[in-house]
C-alpha cells in the first residue's frame, strides 16, 4: 500500500511539468484577447491565424509534451542507476531505459524540426 501511494504522489507532483505546455497556451490566449481588444480599439485585425498555425501550434505543444515526457524519463533512468545497491538489474534496467529514452527523444526533436519546416512551408504557400 506504501508503495501505490509513493507511486500515486509522485504522478501527483509531476502533473504540473506535464501540464506546463498548457499553462504557456492559456497565457498565449490571453495575450491575443487583449492584442484583439487593441486591434479593434484601433480598426485593425491583429489575430488572423491561417489553419496551418493552427495546426502548427497543436503539433508543437503535443511535441513539447512528448519531450517533457522523455526527459523525466532520461532523469528516472539516471536515478535507477545510480541508486543500484550492486546487483545489477537496476544498472541492466536503467540502461535499455536510458538508450530508448534517448531514441525517442531524438526522434521527438526530429519531428519537431520536420513539423516546423511543413508548417512554415505550407503557411508561406496559403499566404504567397
Amino acid at each position: 500500500m506504501k508503495n501505490l501511494s509513493i507511486k500515486f504522489g509522485s504522478w501527483i507532483a509531476t502533473l504540473p511539468i506535464l501540464l506546463l505546455p498548457v499553462a504557456a497556451r492559456a497565457t498565449l490566449t490571453e495575450a491575443t484577447t487583449e492584442l484583439t481588444t487593441v486591434g479593434q480599439a484601433i480598426g485593425t485585425d491583429v489575430t488572423t491565424n491561417s489553419l496551418p498555425d493552427l495546426i502548427g501550434e497543436i503539433i508543437n505543444i503535443l511535441l513539447s509534451v512528448l519531450g517533457i515526457v522523455f526527459v523525466v524519463l532520461i532523469v528516472y533512468a539516471g536515478y535507477l542507476y545510480l541508486t543500484d545497491a550492486g546487483g545489477g538489474e537496476h544498472v541492466k534496467k536503467a540502461k535499455n531505459l536510458l538508450t530508448t529514452s534517448i531514441i525517442g527523444l531524438v526522434i521527438i526533436i526530429a519531428a519537431y524540426a520536420i513539423a516546423n519546416y511543413v508548417i512554415s512551408a505550407l503557411a508561406g504557400a496559403a499566404v504567397g
